[in-house]
């Protein structure tokens, strides 16, 4: 297992990502509220630049407590997800799962953050 360096900490902004290319493989790397996360660039739908997608709350449907009925949608204050930009498959960036379907998922990488640099590990 080899490790790849992405960059330093500090070129990462809140919401930012870096797509970095090992041999045919392209990986991208996400910074969210500090934290690293690294995934395959390719989408189990088909095949798309998944982590080149939007980085975007995932929206929620608002449910009436005792009605039980909807009341709009808004964006989760928790959830970040990336949408593929080919066909809009979403991936939570925190596990790389899709929100529908927790079988479908994105190829995780390990991410090492060492004296303010960012590795991956393949």
């Amino acid at each position: 297992m080899g490790e790849i360096y992405v960059g330093r900490t500090e070129e990462f902004g809140e919401r930012d990502r870096k797509i970095i290319a090992q041999g045919n493989m392209e990986i991208g790397v996400f910074c969210i509220e500090g934290e690293f996360f690294a995934y395959e660039n390719n989408c189990v739908h088909q095949g798309g630049p998944a982590c080149q997608g939007k980085i975007i709350n995932k929206v929620e449907e608002v449910i009436h407590e005792t009605e039980k009925t909807a009341h709009g949608l808004k964006f989760s204050e928790t959830d970040v997800h990336i949408v593929c930009p080919w066909h809009g498959y979403e991936y939570n960036v925190r596990d790389g799962r899709h929100p529908g379907n927790k079988n479908i998922r994105l190829r995780p990488f390990k991410v090492d953050v060492k004296d303010g640099e960012v590795y991956v590990h393949i």
